[in-house]
């Protein structure tokens, strides 16, 4: 199998470029061809550090050379739909770096550019925490715990002032749906906006309701003191608490409690669960390449998909408009 990256930027260098690497090593078939970057310099070193056979600067010119069996993409959301559509109307196999689009109408286009040809070209958006090893355990854990009665998700991040947190925010949104293994049947949302800081910048509440009854309370603050991101799930006579291992944050490589009865049942740390305590490992992200690489292999569909992922992008749109409510 033949491999090709477009976009080779900070979070391509720390989380997909090693996962890739990885991959190569355990897979004598797969062939990292060629990488490509409008900065001929990033291209390059993504291609020296990483294992690619060549770089690129035009990704018409690389799909062209190369003639690739699957793509990967991460660049910028503002470019996600032209560079996405580019490579799913070719027929190619697209791993997409999420959010895919900052628009409902966005996914729209790139289902439209998957389905084209009559036949979905195979394509999965990267939400990583679905596939984060302890993200993954807990799910395992509250499918046999169930049902599921609350889930509470805290997002805490340091200085950032975005205007637009809900990028980010979406992280948090899907991983609610992954982990309660259904869609928002509705939410309600409260702001705190904090204009002294910058415009656009704010605490966003979420109280939901899930398709499956379980209620859902989701806390994003972005100019908190600390990075992390923290989930807890209850169910009858469980509570599961789950550090999610992060970029530079104080809980990597995470932790999982599992109390039943009043009383600690599992303490799984990051160490001893999961691919690797490297970030790329712990993070989800070389799980994610696997079950891409995996699914092309065995015919599969890869998921979560462009329409999987379609109601994450469609709440996160939400908050971007500060919208009070959201009904599926």
């Amino acid at each position: 199998m033949r491999l090709c990256q477009v976009g080779c930027g900070e979070h391509a260098r720390v989380a997909h470029g090693p996962s890739q690497a990885r991959c190569a090593r355990e897979r004598a078939h797969l062939v990292l061809a060629g990488c490509c970057d409008l900065d001929p310099a990033r291209a390059e070193a993504f291609r020296r550090d990483f294992g690619y056979a060549r770089a690129f600067t035009d990704p018409v010119a690389m799909l062209e050379a190369e003639r690739p069996d699957a793509v990967v993409v991460v660049v910028p959301v503002e470019q996600t739909v032209a560079v996405g559509s580019l490579v799913l109307e070719r027929g190619l196999p697209l791993l997409l770096e999420k959010p895919p689009g900052e628009t409902a109408v966005d996914v729209d286009r790139l289902i439209a550019a998957a389905e084209k040809g009559g036949r979905a070209v195979p394509h999965q958006v990267a939400f990583n925490r679905r596939f984060a090893p302890l993200v993954r355990e807990l799910r395992r854990r509250i499918e046999e715990a169930g049902p599921l009665q609350h889930l509470h998700y805290e997002m805490t991040r340091v200085e950032r002032r975005d205007p637009d947190f809900s990028t980010t925010a979406i992280h948090g949104l899907d991983a609610v749906r992954y982990l309660a293994g259904c869609d928002y049947a509705g939410a309600r949302f409260r702001y705190r906006e904090l204009p002294g800081l910058g415009p656009g910048v704010a605490n966003i509440l979420v109280d939901a309701v899930m398709a499956s009854g379980a209620t859902a309370h989701l806390a994003f603050c972005p100019v908190a003191g600390v990075l992390v991101e923290r989930a807890t799930a209850h169910a009858h006579g469980h509570t599961l608490s789950l550090h999610v291992p992060m970029w530079s944050g104080v809980d990597s490589p995470g932790r999982l409690w599992h109390f039943a009865g009043g009383t600690l049942a599992a303490d799984l740390g990051g160490d001893r669960v999961g691919d690797g305590t490297a970030l790329f490992e712990a993070g989800g992200f070389y799980r994610e390449t696997v079950a891409f690489l995996d699914a092309l292999a065995a015919g599969r569909e890869p998921s979560p998909s462009l329409r999987e992922s379609r109601q994450s992008v469609e709440i996160a749109e939400r908050i971007r408009h500060r919208a009070v409510e959201y009904r599926a």
